[in-house]
């Protein structure tokens, strides 16, 4: 699945031109490496979100097309906020 694809499926970022835009502004790196909007995402793959000033670490739990509100927060697992 593409990065900017889950960030918004997961909830993690609103919009899917949000996280497009973070991606491509370098305020996102997977597993320690900038990553570009297209980054193909597996599970157990450590993301970084650099927004607002400040750091938040998450680490991938499933990938799914689409996901309730409800059920997006399984995706994924913070590892610090």
């Amino acid at each position: 699945m593409r990065l900017d694809k889950f960030l918004k499926v997961s909830r993690l970022i609103k919009r899917r031109t949000v996280a497009n835009e973070a991606c491509s502004g370098s305020h996102v790196s997977v597993n320690g490496k900038t990553a570009k909007p297209a980054y193909d995402l597996k599970v157990g793959d450590v993301i970084e979100l650099y927004l607002g000033g400040k750091t938040s670490r998450f680490e991938v739990l499933s990938l799914s097309e689409h996901a309730s509100k409800e059920n997006a927060s399984q995706m994924y697992r913070a590892l610090t906020e």
